[in-house]
């Protein structure tokens, strides 16, 4: 299965990698807004590509088809999408409400963070738990999608997070907002650092330009 390309940009956050069209979002140290008033919860952000095209069909047969054997060639380019330098004391997968995850059968970060786990050397570690079982952040607003997971997370506190590196993967980045709830219950617990890890983020560069007249693009939503 050949790889679909790579998400690149000109300009983007150094922290949350968001892609931007010009580099008038930043500040002098590469920062976005949101970064620089800490309202993202998390240290740094990779991805893969853009969920779009090719990548986006993969991932949706991975979670709603249920192709499990998916999880190999996906889990495989997502160790491709951390730099080689970042050191992790343990990997955890987004967790999922139990009533979902029945629904679903499995939960697809669990998968994902296997073969990255076998990389880095480092134990998979069941960190976080999802408590609230919140509507779904498609349609939402980048406050709502805020106000929708605070509190929807809750740590394993049988497990020690004082100074640890976390690395916390997922298979989906679309605002963050699921991804800063989570690191921000993990730094109340005592991590040092959160990293969040996602196969594909939403490049918005695309709403952007045709909002402004360029060609229609359809919005899409992810948890």
């Amino acid at each position: 299965m050949s790889a679909p390309k790579p998400l690149v940009a000109d300009f983007f956050c150094v922290c949350c990698r968001t892609p931007f069209l010009n580099d008038a979002p930043l500040d002098e140290h590469g920062r976005c807004g949101l970064c620089r008033r800490g309202v993202n919860g998390f240290d740094l952000a990779y991805s893969y590509g853009a969920y779009e095209d090719e990548l986006r069909t993969l991932i949706h047969l991975f979670k709603y088809q249920k192709i499990k054997t998916l999880a190999r060639p996906l889990g495989e380019w997502l160790v491709r999408s951390l730099p080689l330098d970042q050191k992790f004391d343990l990997v955890t997968p987004m967790p999922m409400h139990w009533l979902r995850q029945l629904e679903r059968g499995f939960n697809q970060a669990e998968l994902l963070a296997v073969p990255l786990a076998k990389r880095l050397n480092v134990p998979i570690v069941a960190a976080l738990q999802r408590v609230r079982q919140t509507p779904k952040q498609a349609g939402l607003t980048n406050a709502k999608r805020r106000a929708n997971v605070a509190g929807a997370f809750r740590v394993n506190r049988r497990v020690e997070f004082a100074g640890k590196r976390v690395l916390l993967v997922d298979d989906v980045l679309t605002t963050g907002a699921s991804a800063g709830a989570a690191a921000a219950a993990l730094k109340k617990a005592g991590a040092k650092h959160v990293t969040i890890l996602t196969l594909a983020r939403v490049d918005r560069r695309p709403l952007w330009l045709a909002s402004r007249g360029g060609t229609k693009f359809e919005s899409v939503g992810a948890s």
